[in-house]
């Protein structure tokens, strides 16, 4: 989701695929690689996971009997680490896909709970998250390629496919913000929450408020991306979201 560039996402006729078989929904998890100073992160982390994961039993009406997969970065350590093995532990590793660049396996990653994965290119081998432990692993070349592919996952997953985040830093603010920008510019119609722990995301909110009150965002846009306090409202705050009235209509690949 390089901003600038090509879009990361699918054209938009991807989103109505003209297959009859139901697609799965997906979650995309942004966090930070750390579990940060405050234990009520990692607490938020396990928590999300949790709502996640007895989510998929509520629903009544699954798409299918697996559990909702989630997407994230494919860390092991800090809060990604966290949602990771503990979805997995409650909806086994068919629940979490992770998605991280060759230049970060060795630094996002538990080695505790390792096992080696040849390069497809070099065919040297990589300590990448155990299966069992961390749910499926796809090494990517780029960073680019990392965040292309977990919100592609979203955008052409099941109804009910969204984006959620979770404290971080730098790069997790990057990809919610990206997240944003794409659904204000029409080029996906999926909900993005920021899970507020601890005021985490309060700056950010005002930053939005103010840029309202400014001119420089619409008003009806300052909720496409919506606040929750628990995992649990973030669950239920993606299922009620509502898409703006105020995102451009524009037809992006057809041209």
């Amino acid at each position: 989701m390089e901003s600038g560039g090509a879009s990361p996402y699918p054209e938009p006729r991807t989103m109505t695929p003209a297959s009859d078989s139901p697609k799965r929904t997906k979650i995309c998890v942004y966090c930070g690689a750390s579990a940060g100073t405050k234990p009520e992160h990692v607490e938020a982390a396990r928590a999300l996971a949790r709502a996640m994961a007895a989510n998929n039993i509520a629903l009544g009406k699954p798409l299918s009997s697996k559990p909702k997969p989630q997407v994230y970065g494919g860390g092991t350590v800090g809060l990604m680490g966290e949602v990771a093995k503990t979805l997995v532990s409650l909806s086994g590793p068919d629940a979490v896909h992770g998605i991280i660049p060759e230049a970060l396996v060795r630094y996002e990653r538990d080695p505790t709970y390792t096992s080696k994965q040849p390069n497809g290119t070099t065919g040297r081998h990589l300590a990448v998250p155990e299966e069992k432990v961390f749910g499926r692993t796809t090494v990517v070349k780029d960073m680019h390629t990392r965040k292309r592919m977990m919100a592609q996952e979203v955008v052409e997953g099941g109804p009910g496919s969204r984006f959620i985040a979770l404290s971080g830093g730098y790069g997790t603010v990057e990809e919610l913000f990206e997240t944003v920008t794409w659904n204000q510019l029409g080029i996906h119609n999926r909900g993005i929450v920021a899970l507020n722990i601890n005021g985490f995301y309060d700056g950010i909110l005002a930053w939005i408020n103010k840029s309202v009150e400014e001119g420089f965002v619409h008003g009806q846009n300052k909720h496409i991306l919506v606040e929750a306090k628990t995992g649990e409202d973030a669950i239920a705050a993606l299922r009620e979201y509502k898409v703006s009235e105020a995102v451009y209509k524009l037809s992006w690949g057809k041209e």
